[in-house]
């Protein structure tokens, strides 16, 4: 059984032989050629040449063609900020200043669209055995991309207003997936970020019916679908099943044995959540191994795709995902290879900042990477715009877990999630963005 099937199997939740493995690799696949990010993201050549690669060394069974999620905000006239070693990043908002309804749609020809679907028609044709991922940007996303972080006081003084433009970014993605399933994508992913930092009673208001009508549009095609998230999604995980798709993707951030339970009895398959940073980015070969087993122990065959939390950092050396695609086809004889193995704790000591002696109100935004992780990024954002009006009395920094020592930092201070955001040594804000109102009132109160 070659992969692509056993992916589809999965997806129809049918019993396979053995766990399904996808990595998410993004910008990370690069390092394969020695190209930067930035190049292969806009060039059909390498980006085929890189996926081709992956497929050799890391023995996926699925891969995404692209794991950029600006490829329509890009379209809708947002500007990027490119990088050597991410995807690029949102860097103006056209909506932010004035709140009107777009009408633009999107066609074949604009952008980096041509780019993904000539790469998705080439390896159709070369690796006709491997399950090809086509992502598109969540419409909640998309549109905090178009608005800013307005949109999140937008929820409460503007509704109506909101859930127009959400259902807009829901018909642009769709019209953008069917162009992925025309090029030859077999599963259509929406990546989501944004998600995890509303409530459910957000959700149900200005998601539910777009998501129930983006998966819909899918099955129609018969084509699977996966919803990815990042972040401690954990709440609303029972109403991003109800919105039916064929599977969830989740991070190190929700406790994936407990949300199993949630999506096998609402029929869902579950993926993830191989950690990003602790295991793959800083642990060994035989860390990675040893995750991936326990994983596949704990989670067996059925309804379950082994897979990283979400995009793979740049840096992750790429022995420690040769070594994830080993354990999933080898499974007992990495098991007895690693039966002596002890992991080494290699995080530094560091010592947390003297809170009470502070001169300025700090704000610290725990993140994955506020470059690639846009849930990251606006909780940084937010922080950022309320604290423009304090001057020099507020600082704001980012704590990224791509550093170690802020991987330290979050054990010491008790936090197990990210993004977060802590004023003066106090975690405020976990997997959920605050107002600007909410935040400026916290500082106000920090001064005192």
């Amino acid at each position: 059984m070659d992969g692509k099937t056993l992916i589809l199997k999965a997806l129809n939740h049918e019993n396979v032989p053995r766990t399904p493995w996808v990595p998410y690799t993004g910008a990370q696949i690069a390092n394969l050629k020695g190209y930067a990010a930035d190049e292969m993201f806009q060039d059909v050549d390498k980006l085929v040449e890189c996926l081709l690669e992956a497929d050799v060394q890391y023995a996926p069974d699925g891969l995404p063609v692209m794991f950029d999620l600006q490829v329509e905000a890009e379209i809708l006239g947002c500007d990027l900020k490119w990088y050597p070693n991410t995807p690029p990043t949102v860097c103006t908002h056209p909506l932010a200043n004035e709140f009107v309804l777009p009408t633009r749609r999107l066609t074949k020809e604009d952008g980096r669209i041509p780019i993904i679907m000539e790469a998705t028609r080439r390896l159709k044709k070369l690796k006709p055995g491997i399950a090809l991922y086509g992502l598109v940007c969540g419409p909640f996303t998309l549109a905090s991309h178009l608005r800013g972080t307005n949109i999140f006081m937008d929820m409460y003084t503007a509704p109506e207003q909101v859930k127009e433009l959400v259902n807009y970014c829901e018909e642009v993605v769709s019209e953008y997936a069917g162009f992925l399933v025309e090029a030859g994508c077999d599963v259509i992913g929406a990546v989501d970020p944004l998600v995890s930092q509303i409530s459910p009673a957000s959700f149900e208001q200005f998601l539910s019916a777009p998501f129930a009508t983006f998966f819909e549009r899918l099955r129609s095609q018969n084509v699977p679908s996966t919803f990815f998230v990042c972040g401690d999604a954990t709440k609303n995980i029972p109403a991003m099943c109800a919105t039916r798709p064929d599977a969830i993707a989740i991070d190190e951030n929700v406790d994936i044995v407990a949300a199993k339970k949630v999506t096998d009895e609402l029929g869902v398959l579950i993926s993830g959540n191989l950690q990003l940073t602790i295991t793959m980015l800083f642990g060994s070969q035989q860390d990675n191994q040893k995750a991936a087993i326990e994983l596949m122990d704990t989670l067996g065959t059925h309804n379950f795709i082994l897979a990283p939390g979400c995009d793979v950092p740049f840096n992750v050396p790429p022995e420690n995902i040769v070594g994830l695609g080993m354990a999933v086809h080898n499974k007992e004889a990495v098991r007895k290879a690693l039966e002596t193995y002890v992991k080494k704790d290699e995080l530094p000591e560091i010592e947390l900042p003297d809170y009470d002696s502070l001169d300025h109100v700090l704000i610290e935004v725990v993140t994955i990477d506020a470059q690639t992780c846009a849930a990251c990024g606006y909780m940084l954002a937010s922080a950022l715009d309320a604290s423009a009006a304090f001057g020099d009395k507020v600082k704001v920094v980012e704590r990224s877990m791509m550093y170690p020592e802020n991987v330290a930092f979050m054990g010491k201070i008790g936090l197990a999630n990210a993004p977060s955001m802590l004023i003066n040594g106090e975690i405020k804000h976990v997997s959920l963005i605050p107002t600007s109102e909410t935040l400026e009132t916290e500082i106000k109160a920090a001064m005192k």
